[in-house]
C-alpha cells in the first residue's frame, strides 16, 4: 500500500514539472475563472435554493451536477424550461446577477497564490487570458475588486460562443484574441466539463483543486495534463 502511495506521489510530482516546463515555453495562459482564480462555487448553491425558494420549488439535489460548464444564458435556458418559469431569461440573469453581486464584491477570495503566479507570468510576458461561463459582469466585478485585473487581455465569457464548455469554443475564441496557437496555450480549469472544452481546443490543460469538486477529484486528475492544490505548488 505504501509503495502505491509513493508511486502516485512521484506521478504527481512528474506532471508538475511538465506543467513548470510548459509554462517556459508558452505563448499563453488562459484561466478560467470561479472555483480557479477564485473561491466562489459554494455560493451558487445557496443562490440556486434562494432563487427556487422565491418560486416555491426545493432544489434538486441533482442540480449543481446538470449545470457544470453551462454559460450563464445556457444556465437561464436549464432554469427556464425545467422549472416552468414565467420570467424571460434576461430577467433570470439579471435576477441571478444581483443576488452575487455583493458577496462577489466582497466575500469571494482569491484562490491560494493566484497573485503570485500571476505576478511570475507577467514577469516572463506571457499573455493572459479568461474563459468563463459566469456573467460578464460578476466576472469584472470581482477581478477588480480582488485588484488583478490588469493582468488579464482578454475575458470571454459562455455568452459569447456558440456553445459552452465542454465544447471548446470559448477557449479558442479566447486563443485567437490573445493572438496565440492554441497548441500552444496552458488552461487552468476546475470541472471536468471545462478540462475537456480546453483539451478538445488542443490546449495544456492544469486541474485546479476546489472544494465544490473535491468529490471529482480522481476524474479531474485522469482527464488533465496536471494537477495542483494550490498555485504556491508551481511557483
Amino acid at each position: 500500500m505504501a509503495g502505491i502511495k509513493e508511486t502516485k506521489i512521484q506521478a504527481i510530482m512528474t506532471r508538475i514539472e511538465r506543467l513548470k516546463n510548459k509554462l517556459l515555453n508558452t505563448e499563453a495562459v488562459i484561466f478560467d475563472l470561479d472555483g480557479t482564480l477564485v473561491d466562489s462555487m459554494w455560493i451558487w448553491k445557496s443562490i440556486d435554493e434562494e432563487f427556487l425558494g422565491m418560486h416555491g420549488l426545493a432544489l434538486p439535489h441533482d442540480l449543481q451536477k446538470s449545470l457544470g460548464g453551462m454559460s450563464f444564458t445556457e444556465t437561464a435556458v436549464y432554469f427556464k424550461e425545467r422549472f416552468r418559469l414565467t420570467q424571460t431569461l434576461e430577467e433570470i440573469k439579471d435576477c441571478w446577477n444581483a443576488m452575487a453581486f455583493e458577496k462577489y464584491e466582497k466575500e469571494v477570495p482569491l484562490k491560494p497564490g493566484v497573485k503570485e503566479f500571476l505576478d511570475v507570468l507577467k514577469q516572463r510576458g506571457i499573455r493572459m487570458g479568461i474563459a468563463t461561463s459566469n456573467s460578464r459582469q460578476l466576472a469584472e466585478l470581482v477581478i477588480v475588486s480582488r485588484g488583478i485585473s490588469g493582468y488579464f487581455e482578454v475575458i470571454t465569457t459562455g455568452c459569447e460562443v456558440a456553445s459552452g464548455k465542454p465544447s471548446p469554443d470559448i477557449y479558442l475564441k479566447t486563443a485567437k484574441h490573445l493572438s496565440a496557437n492554441p497548441s500552444a496555450c496552458v488552461v487552468f480549469e476546475d470541472i471536468p466539463e471545462g478540462i475537456l472544452a480546453a483539451k478538445r481546443a488542443g490546449m495544456f490543460v492544469c486541474a485546479v483543486e476546489d472544494e465544490a469538486s473535491r468529490e471529482l477529484r480522481q476524474e479531474k486528475y485522469d482527464l488533465a495534463d496536471a494537477f495542483i492544490n494550490n498555485y504556491y505548488e508551481i511557483l
